[in-house]
């Protein structure tokens, strides 16, 4: 990516100025059209302190020249990777919300397979941010399947951003993140790195097999390869406004069949949506 030709790496660069009430306007607004985020002017302060980096990045003093350098062609073509990843919030852990891992592999699973043998069993992790909740599907699917031979799964984890999705697909976490795991999965899936002094671990083969990654904005009209039997978007909508909302869950339900489940956040809700969708269990919804 060019720099800005002012920009001297050697030379510490001032604090930029604060962003004004023009320049917000404009950035929320476009984050919103784009992305689908909704930022409020309580936002301001945080789109300044994530957007600051990247003006020193770029030598710039002031918001109103970032701005100006994003909107132009050169700057929408090498920018928008980086505006994408200051303001996207990635917070995930292992086997978050635990309760919809007992109910997909005490419930959903029996059921499918009771009625579906043969068929391979499609989820899709919306929103997978740096991995760990597909990995979680992925460990939950793969010890269902150790218990019964015949069950062939698939799954789909897609993010707006590349940054967590490289992250995703090295599967390298540090060991502290990795303690919601159960200990015999650990032992059976988790790789500790050679060098002791790093502390790390890697997600095993057999896991990082069964999983796509692919990068997708859900404001974009999309098509996937096939419907999926459940769909995992937990804690993104949080930062959608209610009208987003409602047209995202819609999409998700085109691709969601029939008697197939939506699991959301605990910090989400359909109250007063028009969805095909039925409640079965605390932010788990049936499609009919």
């Amino acid at each position: 990516m060019a720099l800005n030709s002012t920009y001297d790496p050697n030379q510490p660069v001032a604090k930029p100025t604060s962003m004004g009430d023009k320049q917000f306007k404009i950035f929320s607004d476009f984050i919103h059209g784009e992305f689908g985020i909704k930022l409020p002017p309580s936002k301001k302060t945080m789109l300044e302190a994530r957007l600051q980096k990247r003006l020193r990045v770029l030598g710039m003093s002031n918001y109103k020249e970032y701005c100006d350098f994003l909107f132009s062609p050169s700057g929408m073509d090498k920018e928008l990777f980086y505006l994408i990843n200051a303001v996207t919030t990635n917070t995930t852990d292992f086997f978050r919300e635990p309760k919809h891992f007992e109910i997909l592999y005490g419930r959903l699973l029996p059921e499918f397979y009771s009625r579906h043998r043969g068929e391979a069993f499609h989820i899709w992790s919306a929103g997978c941010s740096s991995g760990e909740e597909p990995y979680t599907l992925s460990m939950v699917l793969s010890e269902f399947a150790e218990q019964n031979p015949s069950f062939r799964f698939s799954i789909l984890a897609t993010d707006i951003s590349l940054e967590v999705l490289e992250k995703a697909m090295r599967g390298v976490y540090a060991e502290e993140k990795v303690a919601p795991v159960p200990n015999h999965m650990k032992k059976k899936y988790l790789l500790r790195s050679k060098d002791k002094t790093r502390r790390l671990v890697r997600v095993s083969r057999e896991l990082r097999e069964a999983i796509s990654f692919d990068r997708l904005n859900f404001m974009d009209e999309f098509d996937l390869k096939t419907t999926v039997n459940v769909i995992f978007c937990r804690n993104v909508v949080i930062y959608f406004d209610r009208p987003t909302q409602e047209k995202l869950f819609n999409k998700f339900c085109r691709h969601l069949k029939p008697g197939g489940y939506l699991f959301i956040g605990h910090s989400e809700s359909l109250t007063g949506m028009t969805l095909p969708l039925e409640q079965v269990a605390p932010t788990v919804y049936k499609r009919i």
